[in-house]
């Protein structure tokens, strides 16, 4: 079905013309609207605007160029009980504004009402208390990536922009935390040298913190509230927010891919910084409240499926087509490689908020040759009813896989039956993904994200500690899955120590070695903590920000992490395009080789058997996965104590050598084993092993005879 085409929005947003600037605002239910221009001493211009039949206010402004601030006053009914909040009072924020400049004074007069009375008019004037939108002249797009990678060989890192370099030694103080010191050499060495293909960077739209934050004297430092969807985040750029911002965030672009890094936004089309129907006015609910949100059925009240007090409204044509025009925008003037979508249920909500996977954005961007080859990844659930849609949304799209989370966190701490599951997980989690137009690259597993411990946090606490937020310790999640190994938060134990790091590297290994698309979180390979705080959103501080202060004993669980990145890289074995389903292996002669793309191993010589699966108290599992050219047998031992196990022999391999383990140096043989050999494997240790196999028939066969004959 061929989605509706989406209405002309040429003339939104600020255009710099030969003479000018043209301004154009959709208001598709104000009377009037006048076009405000301000000078740096906030002194305002008014220019009247006019209006044609879709609702579109424009006006060009001879003279007027680049730096130019502005807003606009929207005029007409104020009946908030009824769903029209026009209040001219209320400088507002052009929502296609191509920069923001200034901060919200929570202490001046932000509301479109009274304070404590949400049925009165507030007519005092905000300008002076809020954000002003900035006319920017065009700027050629950042160097292009040499090539953007399938997801299959792609390893994704989560990052803050600020925290990564707000710490880091090597890069100059002047440009810690923004994008320049994004794009500094030694943070772009760092990532190629660990193996990273794309960085997912927390909101860089800009966004403002929102009142009950302030009012603790803290501020969102997360992101996930946007104001703007078209401006890059202005206090992130080294100097000057009227234009500046833009310039700097195409610089870190371009550094990152001239490095071979695809840049992924995380983007929150799902709410904005405006709050519930008691936030501030700052835009789309002084423009037109109705027509931006979604609202109950009485026209008051904010239906809000985010947790965020607000829902934008995707079912509204105009809406839909600002989103799109969003994304095109950082796609072919920002140069942007992907889009991570927050909460992404509430964007295929449909008129009545009920969720529609057939949604017409969703048919829009798939039409739509602008991304054609951009990543697009969702966070598939929103609070609101039906809103968890995991494995639901179909070709085309990537989705955080918390079942992959929540799984490998309790086999890692020894709260799971068995190894059913963790094999369905390890193997791209089919019973989710396998579906028409679908690959197991489809889910992105994670362990860790920015919400939730980190992964030394992960096995070094019980429970959270969030005191520093301000909330009674009552904010962030009480089902983190953890295990603090015998003790709460740091201990001078090495024995403790040890094994908190090995776990790490368990759980690393396990989200690098099964299919799909991996995710990491910046630091996590060198155990960065945030001292058990779960729910960091409010922390710009050392709570949040990456320690580059890296002990020796993390620094070799980092060097661990980047020989594994290696190998998955190396190795296509680990990035099949296909699900894979006990699919016997063919040699490039099409001769039957008697081995297959992927099977479990029991450690006793053979695969799992009907016995060894329905076995709940079996924490060792082989994952064996090969093609035509390579073969590799992995092991996860979730439990205690050492396992003696058996290698398999023929077809699966000849001979077998660990090439990575989470043991210490030493713990593991560092010699060709052969087929049938006894192995003991640590207890709470991964082993990847590379099998030798043939490659041919006639080798195979070689071999058997080799072995039957008893021949090395």
């Amino acid at each position: 079905m061929t989605p509706a085409p989406l209405p002309a929005t040429d003339a939104l947003g600020a255009t710099i013309t030969g003479t000018g600037t043209r301004f154009g605002l959709w208001a598709p239910r104000a009377a009037r609207v006048e076009l405000a221009l301000v000078d740096s001493r906030n002194r305002e211009r008014r220019v009247p605007m006019e209006v044609d039949g879709n609702g579109v206010w424009t006006v060009e402004v001879p003279g007027v160029g680049a730096e130019q601030l502005y807003g606009y006053r929207v005029f007409g009914t104020w009946n908030p009980n009824g769903g029209d909040r026009f209040n001219p009072h209320q400088l507002l924020l052009d929502p296609y504004a191509r920069a923001i400049s200034g901060g919200v004074d929570f202490r001046g007069p932000i509301r479109d009402h009274v304070p404590g009375h949400p049925g009165t008019m507030s007519t005092l004037d905000s300008l002076g208390s809020v954000p002003l939108s900035v006319v920017v002249a065009g700027t050629p797009a950042p160097t292009p990536v040499a090539q953007r990678r399938d997801l299959s060989q792609t390893i994704i890192y989560e990052t803050h922009l600020r925290g990564f370099t707000k710490l880091h030694p090597q890069v100059p103080h002047e440009l810690r935390g923004t994008y320049l010191g994004m794009a500094h050499p030694s943070v772009i060495d760092y990532l190629v040298d660990l193996g990273i293909t794309a960085v997912e960077f927390l909101p860089l739209h800009h966004f403002v913190s929102e009142p009950f934050i302030a009012e603790k004297g803290l501020r969102n430092y997360w992101g996930y509230n946007t104001l703007g969807f078209f401006a890059p985040h202005a206090l992130y750029a080294t100097r000057g927010t009227v234009g500046r911002q833009v310039d700097e965030f195409k610089q870190m672009v371009s550094a990152l891919h001239e490095a071979g890094i695809e840049v992924i936004l995380d983007v929150v089309y799902n709410h904005t910084a405006e709050g519930g129907s008691d936030g501030p006015t700052l835009s789309m609910r002084g423009i037109d409240d109705a027509a931006y949100y979604r609202l109950t059925d009485n026209g008051r009240d904010d239906y809000d499926v985010t947790g965020c007090g607000n829902s934008l409204d995707t079912s509204t044509p105009m809406v839909r087509a600002m989103v799109l025009d969003s994304m095109r925008y950082w796609v072919t003037e920002m140069g942007v490689d992907g889009f991570r979508f927050d909460l992404a249920t509430t964007l295929v909500r449909n008129r009545k908020h009920h969720v529609d996977q057939h949604h017409a954005i969703k048919r829009l961007i798939s039409a739509d040759p602008t991304f054609d080859d951009i990543k697009i990844i969702v966070e598939p659930w929103d609070i609101g009813p039906f809103g968890y849609q995991v494995g639901a949304w179909g070709a085309g799209w990537h989705e955080w896989n918390d079942r992959f989370r929540d799984l490998v966190r309790d086999y890692w701490r020894g709260a799971v039956h068995g190894v059913q599951e963790l094999a369905t997980r390890l193997a791209g989690s089919p019973d989710l993904f396998d579906a028409p137009g679908r690959c197991p690259q489809s889910s992105i597993n994670f362990i860790t994200a920015h919400d939730g411990f980190t992964m030394r946090d992960l096995v070094s606490y019980d429970v959270k500690h969030n005191l520093a937020n301000g909330e009674s310790n009552r904010d962030g999640t009480d089902n983190n899955r953890s295990w603090n190994h015998g003790w709460e938060g740091e201990t001078p134990d090495e024995e403790i120590n040890a094994v908190r790091r090995r776990q790490v590297l368990n759980l690393m290994a396990t989200q690098l070695l099964a299919i799909g698309t991996p995710m990491l979180t910046a630091g996590d390979e060198f155990g960065r903590t945030q001292q058990g705080n779960n729910n960091a959103y409010c922390q710009d501080s050392p709570i949040s920000w990456v320690d580059w202060n890296i002990s020796p004993e993390w620094r070799r669980v980092h060097d661990k992490v980047r020989s594994l990145i290696a190998i998955r890289q190396a190795y296509s074995v680990f990035q099949p395009t296909d699900f894979a389903y006990h699919n016997e292996i063919l040699s490039p002669q099409g001769e039957n080789l008697h081995r297959v793309d992927m099977t479990w191993m029991n450690g006793k010589g053979g695969q799992m058997t009907e016995i060894d699966w329905h076995d709940g108290s079996r924490r060792l599992l082989g994952m064996y996965v090969s093609n035509e050219h390579e073969a590799f047998l992995t092991w996860f031992n979730s439990g205690a104590h050492d396992v003696r196990l058996q290698l398999p022999e023929l077809p699966w391999g000849r001979s077998y050598r660990v090439v990575w383990h989470s043991g210490d140096d030493g713990e593991l043989p560092d010699v060709l084993l052969p087929a049938g050999a006894k192995l003991t494997l640590p207890g709470r240790t991964v082993a990847v092993m590379r099998a030798e196999v043939p490659t041919s028939s006639l080798e195979l066969l070689t071999w058997e005879r080799e072995a039957s004959a008893g021949e090395p």
